[in-house]
């Protein structure tokens, strides 16, 4: 059975599938082609009739698959009750290492948050290099403006699918997190939110100068200048392939990258002092944001995917890795808190709080320091031996835990155990969306109370403590130049 809404820009029709409706492919912005490639987004051209939104919209480019179309732009949306009225809304902004971003990720589905009681939005944005590379004579955090436009819109139409524009939750994870970090300290994203939660937050942020180099490497690989203009005409696929060789040669770049080499992409917000300001630890403490509630939380084994195909490391090297880290607490102190751990654990155990782990605990005091609400949570978890990794807690909010991942072959107890703390996760979260309270108490730096996910929740002290010590006179900044 179809269903029809009137947005801004004209009327959609989408469909009703299993209690909850959906739209997906709806446009919240132009097509960022021609002189609008790397330029702001600008608003979705109007149409007459009746669109039909029923298959979701072509992603941005991003690696391993064709580009399709050109309206990237686009969004999904996921209501129980199209007309209604007041229920909270949820907008997903996708992580992805700041390369990928595709509502049609059957693990970010919204339909069961939506069953739950509320509208969720899955946003596209400009990712890559189409998004997030500092060119000559373009706007940086092209990616970023692009989620303010979709917020924008949000705060528009959301009320025609039954949502209230007056509670709106950012949700994200991963660079989804490192996204609302950043919306957090932007005057374009002001007043657009009420409340975020942050799962897995990256540290990494870029000064100019780091992303202009970035970038010239980028498109020197195209023989070109790193210019909007020289870059025009430049497939949108073969910007995507210069970045990924880029992406490749990480590693050689230590000398002169420093700690970006030890990530996974050579994009992060440019921290520009234009469309963002200041770094988010800095700007929260000092009291950006203090009106947002947040929700801030990682797995316990952040580092395990990513640690398991890197094979082994030995004393020198893992030592080197650590000292290397920008900031670092130094492989010292590292030896002397977990003096047992072998070089792979003890490089596990750094990344995961380096890329992940520290810069979320971080955030939430920061936000803490500078009047915010704040609750904070880890995932202890698991059903297989790479522990509560990276993006399981979010699999479990969404509902979509049994959706590939080998859970099914883990054993029936292994199954119900994910349902139930599925559903728990799930209700908290939404009734954090909802009310601004999760359930549990808030978080303090001296208390430090943390929701707790396992097979048996419990709130307790944050579980990192020896992680937390290390890393206790350490501060997250943009990344710049080593050399």
């Amino acid at each position: 059975m179809t269903t029809q809404v009137r947005t801004s820009a004209g009327a959609v029709r989408g469909r009703w599938e299993d209690g909850v409706a959906v739209y997906r492919g709806v446009p919240f912005a132009a097509p960022p082609v021609g002189r609008d490639r790397f330029a702001a987004p600008r608003p979705a051209v109007r149409w007459d009739g009746v669109r039909d939104v029923t298959r979701f919209g072509p992603p941005p480019p991003q690696p391993g698959r064709p580009t399709a179309g050109e309206d990237w732009l686009n969004l999904a949306v996921w209501t129980p009750d199209p007309g209604g009225t007041g229920l909270p809304v949820v907008v997903w902004i996708s992580g992805g290492t700041y390369l990928n971003c595709d509502t049609s990720n059957p693990h970010l589905a919204g339909a069961t948050l939506a069953g739950a009681g509320a509208v969720v939005v899955s946003a596209h944005y400009r990712t890559g290099a189409e998004g997030f590379a500092r060119l000559d004579v373009a706007p940086d955090n092209r990616g970023l403006l692009d989620q303010v436009a979709a917020l924008r819109w949000v705060h528009d139409n959301v009320a025609t699918f039954g949502g209230d524009p007056g509670n709106v939750t950012v949700l994200g994870q991963s660079a989804g997190a490192g996204s609302i970090a950043a919306l957090l300290v932007m005057p374009a994203a002001a007043g657009l939110f009420r409340r975020a939660i942050l799962q897995s937050l990256p540290g990494t942020f870029f000064t100019p100068g780091l992303a202009a180099d970035v970038a010239a490497e980028i498109s020197a690989e195209l023989g070109r200048a790193p210019r909007a203009a020289d870059l025009a005409d430049v497939a949108p696929d073969d910007l995507v392939d210069a970045a990924r060789s880029v992406t490749m040669r990480l590693p050689q770049r230590i000398g002169r990258w420093g700690a970006v080499a030890y990530t996974p992409t050579p994009f992060s917000p440019v921290v520009d002092g234009e469309v963002l300001p200041a770094s988010p630890w800095a700007a929260l403490a000092d009291g950006a944001a203090r009106d947002v509630d947040l929700l801030v939380g990682h797995t316990r084994d952040e580092f395990s995917l990513l640690g398991a195909r890197l094979g082994d490391i030995d004393d020198a090297g893992v030592d080197a890795l650590l000292n290397g880290l920008t900031p670092t607490p130094g492989a010292q102190r590292y030896r002397a808190a977990y003096p047992s751990a072998s070089p792979n654990e003890l490089r596990d155990t750094a990344m995961s709080d380096w890329l992940w782990r520290m810069p979320a605990l971080h955030l939430a005091e920061a936000a803490h320091a500078g009047g915010a609400r704040v609750w904070h949570y880890e995932l202890c978890w698991a059903f297989n031996s790479v522990g509560a990794s990276h993006s399981l807690d979010t699999l479990l909010l969404f509902g979509t835990t049994e959706i590939r991942t080998g859970l099914t072959a883990a054993g029936p107890d292994a199954m119900a155990q994910a349902r139930r703390l599925s559903g728990l996760i799930r209700a908290e979260h939404l009734s954090f969306a909802a009310t601004g309270d999760p359930g549990w108490v808030r978080y303090t730096p001296h208390e430090r109370d943390t929701r707790v996910y396992d097979t048996d929740s419990t709130v307790a002290r944050y579980p990192e403590e020896r992680s937390r010590w290390i890393w206790r006179d350490r501060r997250f900044d943009a990344l710049d130049l080593t050399a």
